[in-house]
């Protein structure tokens, strides 16, 4: 705990422009990415990332599946309602060799019956920061594997919705070389 408020009071310092998360609820995983290409122009996003890689143990209600050591790069959503579990880190554009861009999705568990006629598809909206350029990735049945490749190196702004639930992270994907 004594170390967690340096981060949280760092972290708040470096928003650039953008809220600081709230702190994680507490500290403590199956589908392929479809590349739905739609590629938009939109206003420019806000500039400002707030990649947070954190590289210690998953959240408790994330870490089903695993044993042992859960210490792994991941990033959590602001709300802390999704884990991204970054198997492919760092995230890179272009990557020609070596590991994929692969991405474990984990959605906190809910006590609440989810929305009957929601999709349960986790919908990416991925915006560059900057820029405005917008993409969409799905992965089908909702939070679980998938390959996430965006289409230019930067930070990545991405609006996840599933399961009538919703939540946002930043993402930097490196250019390869």
């Amino acid at each position: 705990m004594v170390l967690l408020v340096p981060v949280l009071l760092l972290a708040g310092c470096t928003s650039a422009g953008r809220p600081a998360p709230p702190p994680p609820p507490d500290a403590g995983p199956a589908a392929t990415t479809v590349a739905a290409p739609a590629t938009t122009a939109a206003a420019p996003a806000a500039t400002g990332c707030r990649a947070a890689v954190t590289t210690g143990r998953l959240p408790d209600w994330a870490d089903a599946g695993f044993t042992g050591d859960t210490r792994m790069p991941h990033v959590l959503g602001d709300r802390g309602e999704i884990v991204a579990i970054l198997f492919g880190h760092p995230l890179t554009y272009a990557r020609s060799e070596g590991p994929t861009n692969k991405i474990l999705w984990v959605g906190r568990p809910t006590s609440a019956s989810p929305d009957p006629t929601a999709s349960t598809t986790l919908v990416i909206t991925a915006t560059l920061d900057g820029v405005g350029t917008a993409v969409t990735r799905e992965v089908a049945g909702g939070p679980g594997p998938s390959t996430v490749d965006l289409p230019a190196a930067g930070c990545w702004h991405l609006r996840l919705a599933w399961s009538g639930r919703s939540d946002t992270m930043d993402l930097v994907y490196r250019a390869a070389g």
